[in-house]
């Protein structure tokens, strides 16, 4: 079955800098509609980023200017790099992959703290 397989999770301080990674396989990934989502803590999941196999890309408010998504379509591969984080970008970071399916990651925790 499809499998979305997130890393690059961890502890960071204010202002630091993590990248996220998100490996697909049994998809057709240029299929795909690619996206990063968080769950703050006790609070709904919400779209961080997406982006098309065409590299048109998309931003919540709240990341623009901070987070940049890409994709690799050759590996199969979308990243998260996210710069200046804040402590409100702690999170279950969640990779998302929609065609006429869904699927979703097992989720890798961010966390920003000093």
């Amino acid at each position: 079955q499809v499998q979305l397989v997130e890393s690059g999770g961890g502890s960071v301080q204010p202002g630091g800098s993590l990248r996220l990674s998100c490996e697909a396989s049994r998809i057709t990934f240029t299929r795909y509609i690619m996206a990063w989502y968080r769950q703050p803590p006790g609070k709904q999941r919400e779209l961080v980023a997406g982006i098309t196999s065409g590299g048109a890309t998309n931003y919540a408010d709240s990341v623009r200017g901070r987070f940049t998504i890409s994709r690799d379509n050759a590996k199969n591969q979308v990243y998260l790099q996210m710069n200046s984080l804040k402590f409100e970008d702690t999170a279950v970071y969640y990779c998302n992959a929609r065609d006429y399916s869904v699927y979703w990651g097992q989720g890798t925790q961010v966390t920003v703290s000093s």
